[in-house]
């Protein structure tokens, strides 16, 4: 005579444990997720930032005179810039009586929280006429 059959099938056991991985790997992938949310974000403010930038750097100086110093301003309520212009020669000093001169634009576009902003730098070079001093303007 046979003894009693076992019932095919799992336990409970078995079951738990299934469901215990199951949560375990759909958490991971939670987190995955928002990581994945939160470079995306990050990612299109910097492509924001960068298109800002273009179109302020594209658009400086155009129409008037290159006049080193800084400046600074809004965008809107969220990005902040400031832009430094500062006459550039690679190999020494100005050459007086040149035609043009070169200028480096450093521009530093800023966003999010006063507390911990965060930042992209832009640096190009623009050319214009060299400044004319005081002393020149003086003698003529």
């Amino acid at each position: 005579m046979k003894g009693p059959s076992r019932a095919a099938g799992f336990s409970l056991l078995e079951v738990i444990a299934a469901i215990m991985l199951l949560a375990i790997a759909f958490t991971a992938l939670m987190k995955v997720a928002g990581a994945s949310i939160n470079l995306t974000h990050n990612a299109a403010q910097y492509s924001q930032a960068a298109m800002r930038a273009r179109s302020l750097l594209d658009s400086a100086f155009v129409g008037e005179a290159v006049q080193p110093g800084n400046r600074s301003g809004r965008f809107d309520e969220q990005y902040r810039w400031q832009l430094a212009v500062t006459p550039w020669n690679p190999g020494g000093p100005v050459t007086p009586g040149a035609p043009v001169q070169l200028y480096q634009l450093d521009l530093t576009v800023t966003w999010g929280p006063q507390a911990h902003p965060r930042a992209a730098h832009f640096r190009t070079l623009r050319l214009g006429t060299p400044l004319v001093s005081n002393l020149t303007r003086a003698s003529r």
